[in-house]
């Protein structure tokens, strides 16, 4: 259902309220994402495309896809205007004031393609009968849940980066299928492909939806294929859109033989299993396994301490490493995992077809599965599950569920990203008023409690994990002897959560009852 034009004004004073927010915040901590971009504004600026890619002055070098770096390209001809040293390659760590003041309110003036997108959401959004206030209405609550997103805050805003821009188009594109505009959906999606490579994560689902509801022109009543139905038109006209954006994008690099090369800096295959931060997924509970075993194994007797493999997976460097006890996993075997864990989805959304809803669900349990099983995964990724999750909340109540224990589980396992003592208090308090507001919000739209009581207890039990690793841990005598404790603690409790939500998504999936659709 359409939202009314007197609903403009509320969200026009969200989207400004959420803007005058971040302006706070301009001169905050930011990681040392905030050089990475500084750095690719000055590649791009300051040197030919020939060498974009090649460049290495900085350790941090050009990894995203070239309409990326074309991005970066266009906001230096802006920033030239604030500091030109900011734009020499030479620079390393430079952070003048007209620096971060340029490279914060690029990030939020960018984030305009979000909030255009949070719009779009929200006219998809199937609005409950009978009269109620604005503030009751699942419209409003998605908007809050979007446009207030404790996650993107913190990573956009403190941290530093432009996840809000490329969420835009990931939300547009998903908005386009749910309004059954097929080549738009897969024009955004390619697009925010070309842009960061992490959501191929998605790929899978968008592939086999828009091969089986756009491709094939009719079905039988009970949702079965048939062949002659297929339009090889339609196939055509979709990958020509595809290719052509692959082809602007890469093509020029293609033409200078240098796509090997951006292949190599796109896809850092020798890098660790994990992320020097672990993400809270399968290989973290692995990998305390392994410790766990080794310690057991020594304290037994039945391992020789001396005789084992070092395993470093925890002292914050990017590299690889073997598992002491277990097998030592590989990228071949995460890729064999992830696979299993999406093929149920994929398959789901080919054989019973149930529109854009089934759509995004698809999408959302290979975002999980792929975040859970895959290669190196960054923390951060866990926002690819839960932006498009809230969409699902405010119109299903057992996803409202799922959403209320993904959301507090996987923003709380971004605490870490913010370690300096003057901004526990700004995550502590802005987390806590948007989880708040999801439990409330979600509560009363569907009228009653929406977690299981081990669930609730579970969620509680962060609150001791929080106490433990951000008060007890850096005051006591081990905060030198195990700097890593916090961390592991927080991904491996973390961890819990989004296994749960992964099997609560699949759950609701196979209980499913929705008749195939025809789109």
């Amino acid at each position: 259902m359409a939202v009314s034009s007197e609903s403009c004004s509320w969200f026009v004073l969200l989207a400004a309220g959420v803007s005058l927010f971040k302006c706070l915040f301009i001169n905050s901590y930011h990681s040392t994402d905030f050089e990475v971009h500084r750095n690719w504004l000055a590649v791009t600026h300051s040197l030919p495309v020939s060498t974009w890619y090649h460049e290495n002055t900085s350790e941090w070098t050009l990894d995203y896809p070239p309409l990326f770096a074309w991005f970066e390209f266009g906001l230096s001809k802006v920033a030239q205007h604030f500091d030109q040293n900011m734009l020499l390659v030479e620079n390393l760590n430079y952070a003048s004031p007209s620096t971060v003041l340029f490279q914060r309110l690029s990030v939020i003036f960018t984030d305009c393609v979000f909030i255009y997108a949070v719009r779009e959401c929200c006219r998809c959004v199937q609005e409950q009968k009978g009269p109620r206030d604005i503030l009751d209405r699942p419209s409003f609550v998605l908007a809050v849940l979007l446009l207030w997103n404790f996650g993107l805050f913190i990573v956009d805003h403190i941290h530093f980066q432009y996840n809000g821009f490329l969420f835009g188009f990931l939300l547009l594109s998903v908005a386009k299928h749910l309004q059954a505009r097929h080549l738009q959906g897969a024009l955004l999606f390619a697009v925010l492909l070309n842009l960061k490579h992490i959501f191929l994560y998605v790929a899978p689902a968008y592939g086999v939806f828009l091969l089986r509801s756009y491709c094939f022109t009719q079905d039988n009543n009970d949702g079965s294929i048939r062949w002659r139905s297929f339009s090889p038109v339609r196939l055509l006209v979709l990958g020509s859109i595809v290719t052509s954006v692959f082809a602007l994008s890469f093509g020029p690099f293609v033409v200078m033989g240098q796509l090997p090369q951006v292949l190599t800096r796109l896809f850092p295959f020798k890098r660790g299993l994990c992320h020097a931060y672990w993400a809270p997924n399968v290989w973290a509970l692995y990998n305390v396994l392994d410790k766990v075993l080794v310690l057991l194994g020594v304290r037994l007797k039945l391992l020789q301490e001396a005789e084992l493999p070092q395993a470093s997976m925890t002292g914050g460097l990017v590299q690889e490493f073997q598992h002491s006890v277990l097998p030592s996993i590989s990228p071949s075997v995460t890729l064999v995992c992830t696979l299993l864990s999406i093929l149920p989805a994929v398959a789901s959304i080919w054989w019973r077809p149930t529109g854009g809803r089934g759509f995004l669900r698809c999408l959302l349990l290979c975002a999980l599965g792929s975040f859970m099983f895959g290669w190196h995964v960054h923390e951060k990724a866990i926002l690819l599950a839960i932006v498009p999750l809230s969409i699902l909340a405010v119109e299903n109540r057992e996803d409202a569920g799922t959403f209320l224990l993904l959301s507090t589980t996987g923003h709380y396992s971004l605490f870490p990203l913010l370690f300096t003592p003057a901004e526990l208090p700004i995550k502590v308090c802005v987390m806590l008023m948007f989880t708040v507001f999801c439990f409330s919000a979600l509560r009363k739209l569907h009228s009653g409690p929406l977690l299981h009581p081990l669930e609730v207890v579970y969620l509680l039990g962060l609150l001791g994990v929080a106490v433990a690793c951000e008060g007890v841990v850096p005051l006591s005598p081990w905060k030198h002897r195990l700097p890593f404790l916090p961390l592991l603690v927080t991904s491996v409790y973390c961890s819990l959560g989004v296994c749960c939500s992964f099997l609560r998504l699949y759950a609701s999936l196979l209980r499913c009852r929705d008749k195939p659709k025809q789109l």
